[in-house]
C-alpha cells in the first residue's frame, strides 16, 4: 500500500502533469516512514528540498509542513530524523541544526543517531562552534552520548588543541586522569561559561552528575570557577564549603580561582594569604597560579614580589604565559626593570614564544630610557630576522628612544622609514599618527 501511494504520486506528476504541493510531498513521506521505507522517504524529501531555487531556505518550510502533517496523522516520529539526515546528506549543516531546534521547541527529540551524524559532519567540516552547540542541544534534550559521540568530540578537542588543557585541568581537580566523556563535558561547560551562559551551565552540570557523566569534585570546581569569573566571591565560598561537606578535597584549581578573584578585586594581601595557605596544605602550584600572582603583583606596583614569584616559577620548571608577559612587560620597562623584562623575553623565546609589536615597542622604549641605543637597534634587527611586520609604532619608539640617547642620525634614518610606512598605510586607508 505505501509503495502504491509513492507510485501514484510519481505517476500523477509525470503523466498527468500534476504539480504536487509541499503538503502532498510531506504526507507521502509520512506514509513511507511509517512503512519503514526510509530510503524512499529520504529521496522524496531531497526532491522536495531541491525543487526550490534556494534549497537551503526551503528546509524551514519543509520542517513546518512535516510537523503539521505529523500532527494531523498517526505518523512515525522517525520522519524528523529522516529530514535532518537528508539535510546532512545535502551538506546543509546549519539548516539541519535549525530543524533540530525547531522540532525540539515542539516537543520532538531526534534520535542519538541523528545527533551523532550532526556532530560528525560538524567536526569534519571544521565547524567547531556548531559542534559544541549540537552537543549541548543533545544533552539539553536528554539524549546522552555513546562511544561514537565521545570519540567525535575528543577528535574535535584534538583539532582545537584543547585536549591537553582538559587533561591538565582534570589532573589539577581530580588528581588523576578521567574518562574521555568527562573531559568532553568539562570542555562543553567551560565553553558555555566563556559565553557567559552561567545558569545554563549549572543546569547542565547537575544533569550530567545525575547521569554519571561528570565527577562531583569536577562539577563543584567548575561552579566555583564560574562564580569567581563573575565576581560572586561569597557564592563561590559557599559552593566550596558545600563541596568540602560532601567529602571532596581541596584542589589547586579552586585555590587558583580564589586567588585570581581576590587579585582582580585589588585584594593582593588576601590573594597572597591564599597562596600561603596552598603551600601549608601541600598543594603543588601550577603555571596558572604563578601567572596570576606575577601579573597581579606587577599591576599593584609590587614588582619585587612579582619578580620573586617569577624566579620561583622558573625553579619549578614552569614557563610564564604569553598573556602574562604581555601584561607585565610595559610595567617592568616603565619602572626601570627593562633588563629583567629582556631576560624574561629571552627565556621565553627559547621555548618558542613569538612576541608581538607591542612587546618590542615596550622593550625599545625601556632601553631608550637607560641610554642603550645599540640594544634598541638590535631589537629592530631581531624583528627583521624573525620576519615580523615592522609597523609605524615600532619606528616611532625607535625615533623616540634613539633621540633620547643622543643618536640623532640614527633617529633621522628611522624617521624616514616611519614616514614611508605611514604613506603606505594612508594609501590603504590605515593612516598612522606617531602622536597618538
Amino acid at each position: 500500500m505505501p509503495k502504491h501511494a509513492l507510485l501514484f504520486f510519481h505517476w500523477s506528476s509525470q503523466y498527468k502533469q500534476h504539480q504536487h504541493s509541499l503538503k502532498s510531498y510531506c504526507t507521502v513521506v509520512q506514509i513511507l516512514v511509517r512503512a519503514n521505507l526510509l530510503i524512499d522517504a529520504q529521496a522524496l524529501l531531497e526532491s522536495a528540498v531541491s525543487k526550490n531555487p534556494n534549497p537551503g531556505s526551503s528546509i524551514k518550510l519543509v520542517s513546518e509542513t512535516l510537523l503539521s502533517t505529523y500532527e494531523s496523522s498517526a505518523a512515525d516520529p522517525r520522519v524528523f530524523d529522516v529530514l535532518v539526515q537528508t539535510c546532512l546528506k545535502l551538506r546543509f549543516l546549519d539548516q539541519a541544526f535549525d530543524s533540530c531546534c525547531y522540532f525540539g521547541d515542539h516537543g520532538i527529540t531526534l534520535s542519538l543517531l541523528s545527533f551523532n551524524r550532526m556532530l560528525h559532519v560538524a567536526q569534519r567540516s571544521n565547524r567547531s562552534n556548531l559542534a559544541w552547540k549540537v552537543y549541548e542541544k543533545m544533552l539539553e534534550n536528554r539524549v546522552y552520548p555513546n562511544q561514537a559521540s565521545v570519540e567525535t568530540m575528543v577528535n574535535l578537542l584534538c583539532k582545537e588543541g584543547s585536549l591537553q588543557r582538559m587533561l591538565g585541568l582534570s589532573d589539577r581537580i581530580h588528581g588523576k586522569r578521567c574518562a574521555p566523556v568527562v573531559l568532553v563535558n568539562m570542555a562543553l561547560v567551560l565553553w558555555m561559561f566563556e559565553e557567559d551562559r552561567i545558569e545554563q551551565g549549572f543546569i547542565l552540570l547537575r544533569r550530567m552528575l545525575q547521569k554519571n557523566l561528570i565527577l562531583d569534585d569536577i562539577m563543584s570546581s567548575l561552579i566555583i570557577f564560574a562564580y569567581c569569573k563573575t565576581g560572586q566571591f561569597d557564592d563561590a565560598k559557599t559552593a566550596y564549603d558545600e563541596m568540602r561537606n560532601r567529602g571532596c578535597g581541596s584542589n589547586v584549581f579552586v585555590y587558583t580561582c580564589f586567588i585570581r578573584a581576590r587579585a582582580d578585586m585589588g585584594l593582593i594581601e588576601e590573594a597572597l594569604r591564599l597562596f600561603d595557605e596552598m603551600h601549608s596544605i601541600g598543594l603543588k602550584l601550577y603555571d596558572e597560579t604563578y601567572n596570576c600572582l606575577i601579573e597581579s603583583c606587577a599591576k599593584a606596583g609590587r614588582l619585587e614580589e612579582s619578580l620573586a614569584f617569577y624566579e620561583e616559577m622558573k625553579r619549578e620548571g614552569l614557563v610564564l604565559s604569553f598573556s602574562t608577559f604581555s601584561e607585565i612587560v610595559g610595567i617592568l620597562c616603565d619602572n626601570g626593570e627593562v633588563e629583567k623584562a629582556d631576560e624574561i623575553f629571552t627565556a621565553l623565546s627559547d621555548t618558542g614564544f613569538v612576541p608581538d609589536e607591542a612587546i618590542y615597542c615596550h622593550l625599545i622604549n625601556g632601553f631608550g630610557r637607560i641610554d642603550k641605543a645599540q640594544k634598541c637597534i638590535s631589537l629592530y634587527h631581531e624583528m627583521q630576522f624573525r620576519g615580523l611586520d615592522i609597523g609605524p609604532h615600532v619606528y616611532a619608539a625607535l625615533v623616540r628612544s634613539l633621540s633620547q640617547c643622543g643618536k640623532l642620525k640614527e633617529a633621522e634614518k628611522f624617521m624616514k622609514k616611519m614616514e614611508e610606512k605611514s604613506v603606505v598605510l594612508c594609501q590603504t586607508g590605515q593612516c598612522f599618527s606617531p602622536m597618538r
